[in-house]
């Protein structure tokens, strides 16, 4: 009898779980309504190829000191901590095209004050050795004089080549630069 109700149970999540991945709206999958063709004005979003998004592990936080106080925790102006990532990917002809969003906060340390304070925030893409994309951009966050901000990273532009996406892996973190490198 158990086992009857466990089977009963495991059927009916699937066909719940089946029913949430369909949609009746055929533009809701790239596809013209009524001919069957994908809709050219309309690109297709792919996310089941659409590359993860990791936190690179020891660069999801940073820290700014006065000048020449490094690690004096006295010293400390603000520490910003990167905490969530998604992604969204559409396909072309050629590229996938994928906008990358993170989510972060920035707390004012002793020395530090209200204004602005600017992050230096990585974007990279890889497929195995290879580096498919890498943009290091100077984002900009206004803390309050109550001394938290929260914040959300987007960069809209990583481009990678049409087959890429089922080994590939989009990378976010802080990254103190150079500026000039790729």
């Amino acid at each position: 009898m158990i086992s009857k109700t466990r089977r009963l149970l495991g059927i009916s999540l699937l066909a719940i779980a089946a029913g949430c991945s369909q949609t009746d709206k055929p533009g809701e999958m790239g596809v013209a309504s009524g001919t069957g063709q994908q809709a050219s004005q309309q690109p297709a979003v792919i996310q089941g190829a659409c590359p993860q998004v990791y936190l690179r592990e020891g660069t999801a936080v940073h820290r700014a000191y006065a000048r020449g106080a490094k690690d004096d925790p006295e010293k400390l102006l603000y520490q910003a901590t990167l905490s969530a990532t998604t992604r969204q990917c559409v396909q072309s002809e050629s590229n996938l095209t994928v906008t990358v969003m993170a989510q972060g906060r920035v707390v004012s340390g002793p020395a530090g004050a209200s204004g602005t304070v600017t992050l230096p925030i990585r974007v990279a893409a890889t497929d195995g050795d290879k580096t498919l994309y890498s943009n290091l951009a100077k984002f900009s966050v206004t803390v309050p004089p109550e001394g938290t901000a929260q914040y959300v990273f987007t960069d809209a532009n990583v481009v990678l080549p049409g087959g890429a996406g089922g080994f590939s892996k989009i990378y976010v973190g802080f990254d103190e630069g150079p500026y000039n490198t790729q």
